[in-house]
């Protein structure tokens, strides 16, 4: 747009103000005719009269071309702005013009310049939920609710001299780099890794020193691509394993069976769309199993795509609306469920578990459930994030933004934001002193099922 609006404008306004165009005189222009078209002597206007008719020709086309050349020069000057915000943008102009033309402290990096004014701009929004990303910051989120990454597939920690977890940030004697755990079917089991294996070096290098981030990054890296990492297991000497890096897609999905196999119990810690697609296989392997019962555990879930959200609640529910968008133009656009869940059948009976830490898509399944009376909510009152946010990625690696740009209402039409769902059975497992998950004690007998030796 910035090359659109700011190209050809001032060549046109010259153009159309050229004085040597519009300025000339018609033939006969202000000279008296007769009806007597006869040869005859002509009239003639003295000189003097003719030098002044040109003069002030030529200075009201100056006047008219000096006037389009201004206009035009504004608009190079503040190029891709509206003609009706020219006023509004001039400080923002004025300002990148000083500092491109006469800033003496040094060398001008003026993409860092333009990434700062966007940053900027949106954080002057004042959104938690909106903001500027550099090229890394944008890939490394959209990794995080992608449901996948690339890498070696599994879980890394950090440990202590004694073997003992550790929140040590930088690699050393008393802080090493362990496996957690390989994510099953992925390149780091079919490697042989274990959990708790200590990784010494990377690709040859030492991880001693580096920050633990650091060293993860070099643990990464794109599929198709090998790695050799350096092992100690039980504190036995150093061997290699090679690993070629994969895409590792994350498991987002645990089921479990209660009450002797009686209830289905699924948890969901994500709304990719990776996750959409195991909490499907998992409620159609549990009605298949015969489960007339389920617990969808949403607790810690920090939501994730909304057309995840859609997905897993058209598992519970026919037809009908699941959540509304409405937009800045006040319009509202509802989104309705898919038809073709595995539990729709009323006669299952459902229970969702939700907490503070349950926030945006996994509010959005919460609020479709309750409002349409398919689920009983029971633990404490969600986080209350009743917006939906929009990424878009600026060319150039210029990095990217998110930007909220709608807010989303449960069916009812109820906003949430900043109140958050209320359950039907409030269970706060802090208070209860207990080992075991009152929350989930209290789903059962929701259920009507027996608490005792429920597991």
């Amino acid at each position: 747009m910035t090359h659109d609006a700011g190209s050809g404008r001032p060549e046109q306004l010259a153009a159309h103000s050229n004085p040597d165009g519009e300025q000339e005189p018609a033939p006969g222009r202000g000279l008296p005719r007769t009806a007597d078209t006869s040869p005859a002597t002509p009239r003639r206007t003295p000189m003097p009269v003719l030098a002044a008719i040109a003069i002030i020709a030529v200075l009201a086309g100056s006047a008219l071309f000096v006037s389009g050349w201004s206009l035009g020069r504004q608009t190079a000057l503040t190029p891709g702005t509206p003609a009706d915000e020219v006023d509004e943008f001039q400080p923002f102009w004025d300002t990148y013009r000083a500092v491109t033309d006469r800033y003496a402290g040094g060398e001008i990096d003026r993409k860092a310049l333009i990434e700062g004014a966007i940053k900027g701009m949106i954080g002057a929004l004042d959104d938690p939920y909106s903001l500027y990303l550099t090229s890394e910051e944008f890939k490394d989120s959209l990794r995080s609710i992608s449901g996948e990454f690339e890498g070696i597939g599994a879980t890394i920690g950090t440990v202590d001299a004694d073997g003992v977890t550790s929140d040590c940030t930088t690699l050393g004697a008393d802080c090493r780099l362990v496996v957690v755990a390989p994510i099953p079917g992925s390149p780091a089991e079919a490697g042989g890794l274990l959990a708790d294996d200590v990784i010494e070096a990377i690709d040859g290098e030492a991880v001693q020193g580096l920050t633990v981030d650091a060293a993860r990054n070099r643990v990464r890296g794109p599929k198709d691509s090998a790695v050799t990492l350096s092992i100690v297991r039980g504190g036995g000497e150093p061997f290699d394993v090679e690993i070629v890096r994969a895409v590792i897609v994350t498991p987002e999905v645990e089921t479990e069976n209660l009450a002797q196999g009686a209830v289905g119990y699924i948890r969901l810690s994500g709304f990719s769309d990776h996750a959409a697609d195991q909490f499907d296989d998992a409620v159609a392997a549990a009605v298949g199993h015969g489960q007339r019962a389920l617990i969808v555990d949403l607790r810690g879930n920090p939501g994730g795509y909304v057309t995840a959200a859609r997905d897993i609640a058209s598992q519970f529910l026919a037809d009908g609306p699941i959540f509304w968008q409405e937009y800045a133009d006040g319009s509202l656009v509802e989104t309705v469920a898919l038809g073709s869940g595995a539990a729709t059948d009323p006669s299952i009976k459902l229970v969702v578990l939700v907490d503070g830490g349950s926030a945006s898509a996994s509010e959005i399944v919460a609020g479709a459930l309750h409002d349409r009376g398919r689920a009983t909510l029971v633990g404490t009152t969600t986080f209350g994030k009743g917006t939906v946010q929009q990424w878009t990625q600026l060319e150039d690696d210029r990095g990217g933004f998110r930007l909220t740009t709608a807010k989303w209402l449960t069916p009812n039409r109820t906003w949430i934001h900043h109140v958050g769902i209320e359950p039907d059975v409030v269970v706060d497992p802090a208070a209860s002193g207990s080992d075991d998950d009152p929350a989930v004690d209290a789903a059962l007998e929701v259920l009507g099922v027996q608490v005792t030796g429920r597991r």
